[in-house]
């Protein structure tokens, strides 16, 4: 099962930090592979992100997502609900003398066939949205 946690710190106030990774309008600047994101309404649990990501041959991919959890300005969390890999992840907050720990997981069941064929890819791509931490730390900072 691919897997991928990171935690990071961010010198911002955490309410600035978690209006950032909840605001789906703001996903595509840090997230390379992101070609659309939008949700309608205010986040909330159950609420459905509807996502597209980059595939193969430069192909959009719909990724849609329902958020599972939503407590401000601590955890948010979701569980992809479109697509031919379905990982669930979530941010966990922590407010720092610094400013923001923040911790990004994600995880995704890829089995049978599927593992075989998709299983590296989609561990590339895990790894690749922890490495995107990177860009949304600089900025939130700047």
């Amino acid at each position: 099962m691919p897997t991928a946690s990171r935690t990071i710190e961010i010198a911002a106030p955490i309410e600035s930090v978690f209006a950032f990774f909840t605001d789906p309008s703001k996903d595509p600047l840090w997230r390379s592979g992101v070609k659309e994101m939008s949700a309608e309404g205010a986040p909330a649990v159950g609420g459905i992100v509807h996502q597209a990501v980059a595939g193969p041959g430069g192909r959009s991919i719909v990724a849609d997502i329902r958020i599972t959890e939503y407590a401000p300005p601590v955890r948010y969390a979701f569980a992809t609900i479109a697509g031919p890999v379905r990982p669930v992840g979530g941010y966990t907050l922590t407010e720092t003398p610094a400013g923001t720990s923040v911790t990004f997981a994600l995880s995704a069941e890829v089995a049978g066939v599927k593992k075989l064929l998709m299983g590296a890819a989609v561990q590339r791509s895990m790894d690749g949205e922890m490495a995107a931490l990177d860009r949304a730390k600089a900025l939130l900072e700047s």
